[in-house]
């Protein structure tokens, strides 16, 4: 008796230097590594029971993102957010996301459609739970979400050279904002707009709110520094 079943899925081997470049990024992304914290290797391999070599290659793409620096004759140092980066990245987010913004409203796609709803809806249920590191993480998947949805793969590509930069920048910047049903006031009418297809107003609220919260940043890293 032939007895039917389903396919087993295949099993995806992942390479060591790729899992602990997860292990890490979420733990710099989270803030568990503090800004301007040194990282060394030995250490690393110890903890995580890999060989330096696996680190080093782990460090060397996180660098690449631009979350780790590597000094001559110190060693790695988790970025620090100056008020120039803060500039640099506020000012460039509000002109990739503006076009995202229109291209999305004009495009249409009902796949993307529905992923950019799902985006907002974890953004407001996690501004409801109150989980800081939720929100910001739900922060980035809605602008992530709205990027996608321009469906440009040249655009999209950009984007993920600096996403690992704004998921830092996006919860230092939640940070400052003490009632969470503000940042749903701030992303709904985006949402709002794109799946309206108003191309115009879609651009030019991704580009005001992020040119207001990006001054804001800069002002409040001045203040302290």
């Amino acid at each position: 008796m032939t007895v039917k079943r389903t396919s087993l899925p295949r099993i995806v081997k992942i390479p060591a230097e790729v899992r602990a470049a997860d292990a890490l990024r979420s733990q710099i992304v989270e803030g568990q590594f503090p800004p301007g914290s040194r990282i060394t290797e030995v250490q690393l391999a110890e903890e995580m029971g890999l060989s330096r070599a696996t680190i080093r290659t782990a460090l060397h793409e996180l660098a690449n993102e631009g979350l780790l620096t590597l000094v001559p004759y110190t060693g790695w140092t988790v970025i620090e957010l100056s008020v120039e980066d803060v500039w640099e990245l506020y000012t460039l987010r509000a002109a990739v996301e503006r076009m995202a913004a229109q291209l999305a409203a004009k495009s249409q796609v009902e796949e993307q459609r529905a992923q950019l709803r799902a985006a907002l809806e974890k953004l407001v249920q996690a501004c409801e739970d109150g989980n800081s590191l939720r929100i910001a993480e739900a922060d980035f998947g809605f602008h992530k979400a709205i990027v996608d949805a321009a469906c440009h793969r040249r655009l999209s590509a950009q984007y993920g050279l600096i996403e690992q930069q704004i998921r830092v920048y996006i919860r230092s910047s939640d940070a400052l904002i003490a009632n969470p049903s503000e940042i749903i006031a701030q992303h709904r009418p985006m949402c709002d707009a794109i799946l309206a297809g108003n191309a115009d107003e879609a651009g030019r609220l991704a580009e005001e709110h992020n040119l207001t919260e990006g001054e804001k940043l800069g002002q409040s890293l001045a203040a302290k520094g």
